[in-house]
């Protein structure tokens, strides 16, 4: 009864739940326009938030209204692969059920806007139409399994891929309350169930958990940021085994200092034939040892802090029946996104810059209408990034020359007609649709990153690497604690700003500033651009100038005494 008591409401809404079927199948057909809290909660599994148009909020309520409820639906696209077919799909659910635009993630998936409630399951059921799923898009599970986007070809890539595959199957839900819901499949006693969850159980894991893959050198998947990181390391063409790394979250609650964002940790290596079973027992670990009190504390990130990797090695070994090999040392060559003309081979791929993850059509810039003709005359292969761009694959030399000109006739620019800092950029969606944020972020950063890109231009700096992230809250969706510039929003129209991590996503920034309004984040930052100018080493990057000065020394310089 202590156990039951301390366990945090949306530990018994998981519970009750009877393996993720709530009451949503009596709640999609009561003409309501929105979900219970107790679904909205269990929806997430299904890969779909409720949310509302803020921007609406309070006109509604003036009127006495209720607000404008929409659902956002995400898909789990694995490694971020898709074909033209699959690609079409989104691109008509867009225009049919959401507003007209997609949304690359940061986890290498789409998600949809603006869904109403009465059209959800014909959404879900479309996107599966094309062997996609929203299962595990959201919730406390195993989220979308991202890695590498570039589209290598040879014996070693595939195995990784297998590998991929292999392991999302695993560590995938097995509760048939998906298929009952959505697909009008047959229904089971949820007790079946019981006996297929066998990793997740009833309750499922504390909280959301990510999973990673990249090969040695190339961290473009920011491979630190998650629960488990999966680097792969190659001997000839076979996969000689993988490093894992575990521990790692970009979440933290501002007003709490004893959350905050951490890199995973070096674990062990594994050869591939024991890849699954060692990951699927590290969340085993998670699931029995997380925080499932306080949902602020519940990411395994905690748990690794707490405990440490000595205590999560010995009780993984325990659990496995054998001892763990100690992890390769790894090096790190760059975390640069693939984008711009890539040669392979006969093959041509186009890696192309999406501001902010965003395909939609606006005034001078027909990028979604452009694609959908790119992919209905050309049929290439998509790849999905983790820095929310878009690889278009497998393309012949005339065809690539043919999509390129397509794509500066609709105003797309390609990757190498922007800054460096532009392409570098990320915001996440926040503001209007996101019910965490609380300030602004896809739509200031485009004007921030202009004011930004000004202020380099004239301190001769424009040609310099620099990354700039913002989010609308400290949940760090579009990971700015990896960043060297971190916008994080404390309050409507106020940021705190972080500086000092490196272009490789090895280190966490710090805070510099806090709760510094919109207008002045560039001219805040002027003064310490002009002094790294001035005080830089030789080829050393702005993140490591912050480092090697300090951030202290950085504040009692640069930020004013109140």
């Amino acid at each position: 009864m202590e156990q039951e008591r301390k366990l945090s409401k949306i530990e018994h809404i998981k519970r009750d739940s009877r393996f993720l079927r709530g009451s949503i199948q009596e709640a999609l057909e009561d003409g309501s326009s929105h979900f219970s809290e107790e679904n909205i909660q269990v929806l997430k599994f299904h890969g779909t938030y409720q949310q509302d148009d803020r921007d609406l909020r309070k006109q509604l309520t003036k009127e006495g209204k209720e607000r404008h409820y929409t659902m956002m639906i995400r898909a789990r696209i694995p490694g971020g692969v898709l074909n033209a077919d699959q690609y079409l799909q989104f691109d008509r659910l867009s225009d049919e059920y959401g507003n007209g635009t997609m949304r690359i993630t940061t986890r290498q998936t789409f998600q949809l806007h603006g869904v109403l409630k009465g059209n959800l399951k014909a959404t879900i059921r479309a996107i599966n139409d094309v062997l996609i799923t929203t299962l595990g898009g959201c919730g406390d599970q195993v989220r979308n399994t991202v890695g590498c986007a570039f589209p290598h070809e040879g014996p070693f890539y595939d195995a990784v891929r297998r590998d991929i595959l292999a392991l999302v199957d695993s560590v995938s839900a097995k509760t048939n309350a998906y298929h009952e819901i959505w697909l009008d499949g047959e229904r089971v006693d949820p007790e079946v169930d019981r006996e297929r969850e066998t990793l997740y159980g009833e309750t499922y894991l504390p909280r959301k958990f990510k999973i990673a893959f990249a090969y040695e050198g190339d961290n473009c998947a920011d491979i630190y940021s998650n629960d488990i990181g999966l680097i792969a390391h190659r001997n000839g063409d076979q996969v000689a085994g993988y490093t894992l790394v575990i521990g790692g979250g970009m979440g933290r609650t501002a007003s709490d200092k004893q959350t905050a964002p951490h890199l995973a940790k070096p674990f062990c290596f594994v050869t591939p034939d024991k890849l699954i079973d060692v990951c699927r027992t590290v969340i085993s670990i998670q699931r029995d040892f997380g925080n499932r009190e306080n949902r602020k504390f519940a990411r395994m990130k905690y748990l690794v802090l707490e405990r440490g990797i000595p205590w999560f090695r010995g009780e993984a070994e325990k659990r496995l029946g054998y001892p763990l090999d100690e992890p390769r040392e790894l090096v790190w060559h760059s975390a640069d996104d693939h984008l711009g003309e890539m040669v392979q081979g006969d093959k041509v791929h186009l890696g192309l810059f999406i501001e902010n993850g965003r395909i939609a059509d606006k005034p001078g810039m027909a990028l979604k209408s452009v694609l959908r003709e790119i992919m209905m005359a050309y049929r290439p292969g998509v790849r999905l990034t983790t820095q929310q761009n878009l690889i278009l694959t497998d393309l012949t030399r005339e065809q690539a020359t043919e999509v390129t000109a397509k794509l500066e006739e609709a105003g797309v620019k390609l990757a190498s007609s922007y800054t460096p800092v532009k392409v570098r950029s990320m915001a996440c969606p926040a503001l209007p649709t996101c019910g965490l944020a609380i300030a602004e972020s896809e739509r200031v950063l485009p004007g921030v990153i202009a004011d930004f890109e000004k202020a380099l231009q004239e301190l001769g700096l424009q040609d310099e690497p620099i990354t700039v992230r913002m989010t609308g809250c400290a949940n760090g969706c579009a990971r700015p604690y990896i960043a060297e510039i971190g916008f994080v929003g404390r309050v409507i129209g106020k940021y705190d700003i972080l500086l000092g991590a490196n272009l490789v996503g090895t280190r966490t920034n710090r805070v510099f500033r806090e709760m510094v309004p919109l207008a002045e984040l560039v001219p805040t930052l002027y003064p310490l651009l002009q002094a790294y100018r001035d005080e830089r080493k030789p080829a050393e990057t702005f993140g490591d100038y912050c480092e090697r000065v300090g951030i202290e020394q950085l504040q009692d310089r640069f930020v004013p005494v109140s």
